[in-house]
């Protein structure tokens, strides 16, 4: 079979491997689709921490069963069919420590995940290992939806994360920063869970804007190169802030302007991490203070956060395929990660 192996920063290979064995504790699906996201991209300038090389990356999976270990049904109580249509988390909890057993799943200290410490996605077949199986991390995918809209699961799963720690009410003012896939996704949880108020978009790439908010629909797009975000934040919401602030883009500028953007009791996700080299911010503890504002952490997603995103996207409640704007062979799955990195596409995945 063909995969996309990661053997060292900017090598990563196309090719041959050996079809995966299942184990009696495994199920063997077909991948049909496997989503493309930033992190893949730094995974091929920069490796991980957590990905020991060779490793087949990709972690956004979905794919139909073609192969169910023997052990399965005895072992977990989980019944699965060949030609099962499933989906795969990409965050991959122990299911034993103290946060896992207390149902804080997407901070277990012993988190595993797909293409990092198992072999991923991109690639024609992958084994879903004992450990996603013991934390029911296998979901099936509903009817109605297509195999490419259930990869994108997994993103949207990490939105509804960030998201239920915000207490997002009728009529708030959500303003996003990052116009990527996952900030069109933050726009349509904010609405068409919470109910949201106007939205505000923000970003510095004036075509990339141009581009989401023509899907994601947006209340107004804010560029960050052009205009003072904050001074126009306090002008759309005469003078009182946003509610709401979600930093879906590695900027520390933006986690800095949340701040100094935000209304009293205002809520703010650092949703996207910053560069381990350079992670420090400036805050004025002041604003915090006075303001009675509330700083929240986002970390990936649950199982439970999975299987939400399906049953969301199923009932047409946060759609996602019209946000899916290149599909691209595994055989050019490194020009996937180009259209990724060149910021040209909303979502982009890939189908072996």
């Amino acid at each position: 079979m063909k995969a996309l192996r990661f053997y060292a920063p900017e090598d990563v290979r196309l090719e041959e491997r050996p079809e995966p064995e299942c184990g009696p504790d495994e199920v063997k699906i077909r991948v049909r689709s496997c989503s493309t996201c930033g992190t893949d991209v730094k995974i091929f300038h920069n490796g991980h921490q957590n990905l020991t090389p060779p490793r087949t990356i990709g972690h956004e999976i979905a794919g139909e069963v073609v192969e169910v270990g023997s052990a399965v049904a005895t072992t977990f109580d989980q019944h699965w069919e060949i030609g099962d249509r499933v989906q795969v988390i990409a965050a991959v909890p122990c299911g034993d420590c103290y946060e896992c057993r207390r149902g804080w799943m997407a901070v277990c200290e012993n988190q595993t995940s797909m293409g990092y410490q198992y072999e991923g996605g991109f690639a024609e077949y992958m084994v879903v290992p004992r450990q996603v199986l013991k934390v029911d991390g296998l979901n099936r995918v509903p009817d109605g939806i297509t195999l490419d809209e259930a990869s994108a699961a997994e993103p949207l799963a990490c939105a509804i994360n960030a998201q239920e720690q915000l207490g997002i009410e009728k009529g708030d003012v959500v303003v996003v920063f990052g116009a990527g896939p996952i900030g069109c996704m933050h726009i349509r949880v904010a609405r068409g869970v919470h109910g949201c108020g106007p939205v505000y978009l923000v970003d510095v790439n004036a075509d990339r804007l141009t581009m989401s908010a023509a899907v994601a629909r947006p209340d107004e797009v804010i560029d960050g190169s052009e205009v003072d975000v904050v001074a126009r934040v306090m002008e759309l919401t005469g003078g009182r802030g946003a509610d709401v602030v979600i930093t879906a883009t590695a900027a520390k500028v933006a986690q800095e302007q949340a701040i100094a953007m935000a209304a009293r009791n205002g809520r703010i996700s650092f949703f996207g991490g910053l560069p381990k080299t350079d992670p420090v911010i400036g805050c004025d503890s002041n604003v915090v203070h006075y303001r009675q504002l509330h700083i929240h952490g986002a970390n990936g997603s649950a199982p439970e956060h999975n299987k939400r995103a399906l049953e969301y996207i199923s009932t047409g409640q946060v759609p996602v395929a019209d946000l899916i704007t290149h599909r691209i062979p595994l055989e050019d799955a490194l020009s996937a990660l180009d259209l990724v990195r060149s910021g040209t596409a909303i979502k982009v995945t890939v189908n072996p």
